[in-house]
């Protein structure tokens, strides 16, 4: 995933879960926000210190930065995510955390094929 499909700044975060829409399932919350101006999808992470060590926390966001490069396609355009990690996501092997967060982006109304 590249540094310009990353939310990086606070401002950034502040303002998907200020403005933007959220949806949740067990494992993940996931916050959107709509910029029509920006041609490609940016994602911001966050994983706390709840869901376990840094191994762990790292391990996390791999995953979901591979789900997402994985989707990449498939996911409309012109919009920032912010996903939240919740501790039970922890448990999952890869294919059952990649269909969890296909689930939560689906409940969000993001279109995947």
């Amino acid at each position: 995933m590249k540094k310009k499909n990353r939310v990086k700044k606070n401002e950034e975060f502040q303002a998907v879960f200020q403005k933007g829409k959220s949806s949740a399932n067990r494992q993940f919350v996931l916050y959107r926000l709509d910029k029509p101006d920006q041609p490609y999808f940016r994602i911001g992470l966050s994983v706390s210190k709840k869901i376990g060590n840094a191994v762990t926390r790292n391990l996390i966001k791999r995953m979901i930065r591979q789900v997402f490069t994985e989707l990449k396609d498939k996911i409309d355009s012109h919009k920032d995510f912010v996903i939240i990690a919740r501790k039970p996501c922890t448990q999952l092997e890869y294919e059952e955390f990649k269909k969890s967060l296909i689930h939560v982006l689906k409940r969000s109304g993001i279109t995947i094929d």
